[in-house]
Formats: structure tokens, sequence, C-alpha cells
């Protein structure tokens, strides 16, 4: 379903930055090793900008996933991402860190996925993604690069029911998926109508189960995996792309990943041989 990114031995220069415009210009992005909120380019920044307390190193990993998982979605449909969008459907009270964000998930969509980040034009504030790895089939997994710009929203629902213990809510899913941009109730432009997609699409394609949770009011609903989804993929696969999305390995966490190898133990041994019909 997804295809698994290779890694990278070398860094490309090439690799967008991300432009601070109150930076007097300066093209270099801070280095990764430091993140921004300390005494640095940042301490620089206009007076009149909000004060914003300090991030934690897990905060600030959280929101460039966040940004990774919404430039894949983005880059779809080949459409170019607007800066204004991801500040928008991304950023919120991080808008004053953007271009350090945009410089790390810009390295993690190069070094795991195998994209460059790419501004379209100097200045022009719209990016590309660029695809600088050929089409391995046996990656096919790891990335949702299926020829459908759903594929890599289900993969992302697959992974939240399945970090959720295999079974999770309609609205924590919506929840997540508004941090993207993706919302129940609005057309978008990649998807057309994201809930129908998901609650009918995606089920009648036995992706999904979705069904009514009792005695809930206001009354809510609840996803689990679907049998195609357990013959396309598997546990341990969408939990690499998980752990890819985030930087991180699958062993962080022990409950999945143990989860995930007793399925790959299961999916090794040989199916019973069905009893021999008596004559």
């Amino acid at each position: 379903m997804l295809q698994k990114p290779r890694s990278r031995g070398r860094r490309s220069s090439e690799a967008v930055e991300g432009r601070n415009e109150g930076r007097g210009g300066d093209p270099e992005a801070p280095s990764t090793s430091r993140w921004p909120g300390g005494a640095s380019q940042g301490a620089r920044r206009s007076q009149a900008a909000p004060a914003v307390g300090p991030r934690t190193q897990k905060q600030l990993e959280l929101k460039v996933a966040e940004l990774v998982q919404f430039l894949l979605i983005k880059d779809q449909k080949k459409i170019p991402i607007r800066r204004v969008d991801i500040v928008k459907h991304v950023m919120g009270d991080y808008r004053d860190v953007f271009p350090d964000l945009l410089k790390l998930a810009s390295e993690r969509l190069q070094y795991v996925f195998g994209y460059k980040l790419v501004e379209l034009e100097p200045r022009s504030n719209t990016y590309i993604l660029v695809n600088t790895l050929e089409p391995v089939e046996e990656d096919a997994e790891v990335r949702g690069d299926q020829g459908t710009p759903a594929t890599g929203l289900l993969m992302i629902v697959l992974g939240l029911i399945f970090m959720k213990g295999n079974t999770i809510k309609e609205t924590e899913v919506w929840d997540f998926l508004r941090r993207l941009g993706v919302y129940p109730t609005k057309k978008h432009l990649i998807f057309g109508d994201p809930k129908k997609l998901i609650t009918e699409d995606f089920v009648r394609q036995r992706y999904l189960e979705y069904r009514r949770i009792p005695h809930t009011d206001p009354v809510d609903y609840e996803f689990q995996w679907g049998p195609r989804t357990n013959l396309e993929t598997s546990k341990m696969k969408v939990l690499k792309f998980v752990a890819k999305v985030h930087n991180q390995d699958p062993k962080d966490w022990p409950t999945q990943y143990c989860e995930a190898l007793a399925d790959e133990e299961s999916r090794a041994r040989p199916a019973p041989s069905a009893p021999a019909p008596s004559s």
C-alpha cells in the first residue's frame, strides 16, 4: 500500500530552507541540533511579536510530524503547496518558528520518505515535493503511493486506529484530521467529501469497519480495520509508517511493536490444510 522509504547516506544542499522574512533575508536556516526558542535568531524578532512560552522537545517533534503529514497529503494531487495554507492549518501558535520547523520537516521528508521540498520559484512561498527515489515495488506498503490521492489519507487513519488499540472513535479521527486541514463538513480540494470518503468509500471497499457506539449521547461511531486492510498491509508496516512520520523507531511503542511482531509471526505460519473430502 505504501512505499517503504530507503535511507539516504548524504544530504542534498538543494533542500529547501525555510525563509524568515523578518531575518533580513538571511537564507541560512538554523542548525537542526538547536531548537528555536533560546537566545538565537528568534531573539532578534520584532518586539511587537507576541510572547510565546518555551516549547519542549516533544512538542516541537509533534509539530514537525504534523507538518510532514500535511505536506504529504497536500502533495497527493501535485498542486503547489502554499505557505499561507501551511501556516493556517498547521502552525497555530508556532508561527514564530515556522522557518525552523519547515527546515526540519524538509529534512525528514528527504531522508525518510525520499522527497525534496522545493520552493517553486524564488520568494514565491509555494512549494512542491520532488521524488528523489525511483519507485521500488517492494517498498509499496510503507509509503502509500498507489496512484490515488486517498491512499495517504487512508494510511493515516489506519495508523490512528492501530495506535489507539485497534479501535478509535470517529470524533478522535476528525480531531486529528482537522489539524491537517481536513474537515468532515467542508469539501476538500484533494479528497472531495472527506466524510463520505472515510465513512462510506473506505468502508464499502472494506478497508475500514464503521460502527455506531451503543449508549452514546450525542451519537458517536468508531473505526476498526476492515478485512481488506489485513490482506493488503500489516500492523508492522503501518507501525513503520507511523514511526517514520514521527522520526522514531517502531520499538519506541513497545505495546504496538509486540502486537505487530505477533501479527508477523502469525502471518508467517502456514495456514492449516483443509481436511480431505470423504469418499
